[in-house]
């Protein structure tokens, strides 16, 4: 008997593979911040403010990719 999901294997792939890069982006935005006795410049810093937020754009659109990805049918 043959059950026919809407996704496949090669989709499931895809979803942890954007997930797994949105992590990465979310864990290079990660970093301490200024306090009221002390100022971090390391919060303006180009990792946090424009790579990291890239690369997690990137992790979403490949995750929307994931679930739009039509399978392919097996015959």
């Amino acid at each position: 008997m043959k059950r026919d999901f809407a996704f496949d294997k090669t989709n499931f792939i895809l979803l942890a593979v954007g997930m797994i890069i949105v992590i990465i982006g979310f864990i290079l935005m990660s970093g301490s911040g200024s306090t009221n006795e002390a100022y971090n410049p390391e919060i303006f810093s180009a990792r946090r403010i424009v790579v990291a937020p890239i690369v997690s754009l990137i992790g979403f659109c490949s995750i929307i990719y994931a679930i739009i990805h039509k399978p392919k049918d097996k015959e």
